[in-house]
């Protein structure tokens, strides 16, 4: 009789154990959670500053290119009327006819890229219908 109170006490004994090992790991977890989303919040800070950079750089160096794309125009719309020996209007008349075509040709081969692309992805359109078929299938023969 002794050893079966023995064994019972030891029996709840372990079961608490066990249920405070059980909390003490759901703790354990909840916590290391909260510090992975931490870190991860503290990273994705990191890289956004970095971007952010980036980002600046890239619209610094676009202005400079910009910029340095209109004096080179200009010089050589000057420089095509100097060395015709025409007035200056001239050299920025052919300096801009010749961009215009470039840019027509340009708008042209883009517009039949264009035609090419398709707004809405047609194969996930097609498995997700699929899928959704199949699923409809499985739900009505579940009910059954």
């Amino acid at each position: 009789m002794l050893a079966a109170c023995a064994c019972m006490g030891n029996g709840d004994f372990v079961q608490e154990s066990m249920g405070s090992l059980i909390r003490g790991i759901l703790n354990d977890l909840r916590t290391l959670i909260r510090e992975e989303i931490a870190l991860a919040r503290v990273e994705i800070r990191e890289q956004a500053g970095r971007a952010k950079a980036a980002a600046l750089s890239f619209g610094i160096a676009a202005a400079a290119l910009v910029f340095g794309g209109i004096f080179l125009l200009v010089a050589l719309a000057l420089g095509i009327a100097n060395l015709l020996g025409w007035p200056a209007w001239t050299g920025f008349l052919l300096v801009a006819l010749l961009l215009c075509v470039g840019g027509f040709v340009t708008l042209s081969s883009g517009r039949k890229q264009m035609a090419g692309v398709h707004a809405v992805p047609e194969e996930t359109v097609t498995t997700l219908k699929e899928n959704s078929e199949w699923i409809a299938k499985r739900l009505s023969s579940v009910r059954k």
